[in-house]
């Protein structure tokens, strides 16, 4: 019965979730031996429509507000796109979704097999003597998630009545909650209550393609790597091991006992070996794609490992939290110096537990109720009629639906949203389409400039592109000129000006700016400051650069060279400085490919806040318009940082006005997906996990809500609300059969998303995007006409 204890412990301590196991599909019934109203029933709300039965529904442990206390929950399974719409309605009743069982032993749930099904049951207590429920698993029900199940409760039935972890619990112990001698009643379909008027659910698109997913063989852990020479020993700590199944989406044992070594094998390179008592489990190098997670409240550690047949996320689960730190702080100190090139023991002692801290994983506890608001989502039913009339998989699909592919051999590369006039600007190759965004949604292609080449006739394809000058400018580099920069006239769809910013310092990285700051005063008005993040909407003519070790501003307006000396801040050091952006009020937030930022109220001075790298380079950055939020992208996650100071003597103020104390640098939120996810992904792609840059939604007067970012065919959307007050799991994806090349929020908008695939642009509903499951990772997109519309990408 406890064969798969350790496992069951995991799934259990899995602090990321809320719920703690699920079943994913079956139907409930109701079984009343002596009652006159029917031997068994499948159950449905009184005066409901079929819709409202659970003739499809889930099965779920859930963890409650309450310590030692959990819930069984049943609960009716949506159709494709129907949850979004509940969520959009005000005064809907969940209830009549969702049955709960506080989980007590006076339930008696034991579980049996009948015919090929499984079946758990349980009491019925506000009912007849006798009465009890049960929950008939889908025939494709893995055993051993079945299993894993009766374990879960039976931990938790344990948890309940002693007020202790079931860690601490002995075999004998926990078999007091095993029913299994119970008979259950058979329920039947053929004995439904003539009331309950049961009717075989229509098989919905969603079913469909679930069913015709292939199985999965389970996963078996590869061949291990040998080890390179060991020159030092960092960490070595005893563990349980287990391996990600991905064909039962669980966690299984591997082996109860092994011991896990981290050793510097070169200059600035180490390994992490994880040996068995009878054979070496894993050997790799320690980099930033084993996407490393620690979770502290159960003892373990989650990370991925690569090879050229698979990718595959594994779990280390330690005997005690001391046990843990040690081999934290070892495997840290690995990648922290394998990415900076820099001894651990050199950093600061705030540094480096400001390092530890964002690695681990922050248990999330659901908001009050209330004080989050659901997601609105337009055009509901316009969305329904699209669901059916388009969501048919039994169609092939059409060039009505995805255009031709061009034939030049280039791809799109880069995506400008404008604004101010409602336009996309979409590089590829030395060309650029023009597309317009239609009142209902959609994309409509407008023209395209065939040739970028400079004034004196060289064709060049941008390295980079900003809009500029109420979008009618667009500011562009050629990557073979790093000292000048070129603006297309976007009316004649030309370059009219070669903007030379300075002989010795190169232009790296160019970002929108605000009215010059000797032009500012303290009595700047209301719509100055309203504007200055969105400087594209305005005339303003001079805008941020960056070099690898200055920040300056660009004045176009000047002759000669660009640059303005007197708002020109020089480091002596190479910083490395790899991004920058800027908030409604003109501060700056800059970050360097060694992993730092830097925030300042102004140019031409040192940074009011330095908050330290936490190893791996930072590309993109975005700042929230009021400053509050500042959003770093990583190649393999993205980190969300509080620049508000909550205590001291600056409380209130933004670390772009004064400065973090030394020893209350803001700790990062760190987005990052689900190594378990990971696995998926890169099972079904063969590619390393590498975000685009991350940006939130923006507009005028509008609330950051959302952020988007993408990976391989991936887009990912965070749910900004959910991650601010630490819901669990805030992220929806969606997959495409191709690589996203760019994507963005429409401008005023956290409802669409522009993306750039290799040879289409299309404008996306976030509703379409999915929870992160199988089906959902396994599965690309189909391309719908009205939903997701797609523009030919042959300009």
């Amino acid at each position: 019965m406890f064969m798969l204890r350790g496992v069951g412990k995991y799934i259990f301590g899995d602090s990321t979730k809320q719920d703690i196991i699920q079943l994913d599909q079956g139907l409930l019934y109701i079984v009343r031996p002596n009652s006159v109203k029917g031997y068994s029933e499948c159950i449905r709300e009184p005066d409901a429509d079929h819709s409202s039965s659970f003739k499809d529904a889930a099965a779920t442990i859930r963890r409650t507000s309450t310590h030692y206390h959990y819930q069984l929950v049943i609960q009716r399974a949506y159709e494709e796109g129907e949850e979004e719409l509940v969520d959009d309605a005000e005064d809907v009743d969940d209830t009549k979704d969702e049955k709960t069982f506080l989980l007590d032993e006076s339930l008696h749930l034991r579980s049996t097999i009948r015919d090929g099904q499984a079946v758990f049951a349980w009491r019925d207590l506000s009912g007849d003597p006798g009465d009890l429920y049960e929950f008939i698993c889908d025939p494709s029900a893995q055993p051993s998630s079945v299993h894993m199940f009766e374990l879960v409760a039976i931990q938790c039935q344990f948890e309940r009545r002693y007020k202790r972890s079931h860690e601490t619990a002995t075999e004998q112990e926990l078999h007091q909650f095993s029913f299994s001698d119970a008979p259950i009643p058979s329920a039947s379909s053929t004995a439904v209550s003539p009331t309950a008027q049961v009717r075989k659910a229509p098989e919905t698109p969603a079913r469909r393609s679930r069913k015709q997913l292939p199985a999965l063989a389970p996963t078996v852990a590869p061949n291990a790597m040998p080890a390179p020479e060991i020159q030092e020993i960092l960490t070595r700590e005893t563990a349980e091991l287990h391996l990600f199944d991905v064909s039962t989406g669980t966690f299984v044992l591997q082996e109860q006992k092994v011991t896990a070594t981290v050793s510097e094998v070169g200059q600035w390179q180490y390994w992490l070996d994880i040996e068995g008592q009878n054979k070496v489990w894993l050997g790799q190098p320690v980099i930033a794609d084993i996407n490393p997670v620690f979770n502290f409240e159960y003892l373990s550690f989650i990370f991925n490992h690569h090879t050229d047949d698979g990718s595959y996320s594994w779990l280390l689960r330690f005997k005690d939290m001391e046990t843990e730190e040690n081999f934290q702080e070892g495997l840290m100190r690995a990648l922290w110096e394998q990415l900076n090139e820099q001894k651990w023991i050199k950093a600061k002692d705030q540094e480096r537990e400001y390092v530890l801290e964002a690695f681990q994983d922050i248990t999330m506890e659901d908001a009050p109720e209330g004080e989050e608001e659901e997601e609105e989502f337009e055009d509901v039913e316009e969305h329904l009629d699209n669901q059916s009339e388009e969501y048919d998989t039994d169609e092939e699909e059409d060039d009505t639906h995805v255009k031709g592919k061009q034939s030049d051999g280039k791809e799109n590369s880069q995506l400008a949203v404008g604004y101010k006039h409602d336009r996309s600007f979409v590089v590829r190759g030395s060309k650029i389409g023009v597309f317009k965004h239609t009142a209902n949604n959609e994309l409509e292609f407008q023209t395209n400039i065939s040739k970028v080449q400079t004034p004196k006739g060289k064709l060049f394809e941008p390295k980079k592109v900003m809009l500029h000058g109420e979008d009618t400018g667009l500011i562009m580099q050629d990557e073979n000129n790093p000292h000048s920069l070129y603006k297309m006239d976007l009316e004649y769809g030309k370059v009219v000006d070669e903007w030379k910013v300075h002989e010795d310092i190169p232009i790296d990285i160019f970002a929108p700016e605000s009215i010059p700051n000797t032009l500012l005063t303290s009595s700047r008005s209301a719509a100055n400051q309203n504007y200055q993040k969105f400087a594209q909407m305005t005339n303003e003519q001079t805008f941020l650069g960056l070099s690898h070790n200055a920040l300056y501003r660009v004045d176009p307006r000047l002759s000669g060279n660009k640059l303005v000396d007197s708002e020109l801040k020089q480091y002596v050091s190479k910083n490395d400085f790899s991004a920058a952006a800027t908030t409604e009020k003109g501060y700056i937030a800059v970050a360097s490919s060694k992993g730092d930022i830097r925030m300042f109220d102004r140019l031409g001075i040192n940074a009011k806040t330095h908050i330290p790298a936490l190893g791996e380079a930072i590309f993109g950055l975005d700042v929230s318009a009021d400053g509050r939020w500042v959003l770093a992208t990583c190649r393999t996650y993205i980190l969300l940082i509080d620049a508000l100071q909550q205590e001291g003597k600056n409380e209130g103020k933004l670390g772009f006005e004064k400065a973090f104390p030394k020893d209350a640098k803001p700790r990062p939120r760190r987005l990052c997906l689900n190594p378990s996810h990971v696995a998926q992904m890169q099972a079904e792609t063969r590619k390393p996990l590498s975000f685009t840059a991350a940006k939130f939604n923006t507009g005028l007067d509008a609330d950051e809500t959302a952020i988007i970012t993408s990976t391989g065919p991936f887009m990912v959307t965070w749910n900004l609300k959910r991650v601010v007050a630490g819901k669990r799991d805030p992220y929806t994806l969606k997959r495409y059969a191709e690589e996203v090349k760019a994507d963005n929020f429409r401008f005023g908008s956290d409802k669409n998303v522009i993306v750039a695939l290799p040879n289409e642009v299309n404008m996306v509903g976030r509703q379409s995007f999915k929870k992160p499951t199988r089906e959902s990772i396994s599965t690309p997109v189909r391309q719908l006409r009205s939903r997701d519309i797609i523009v030919n990408s042959p300009y």
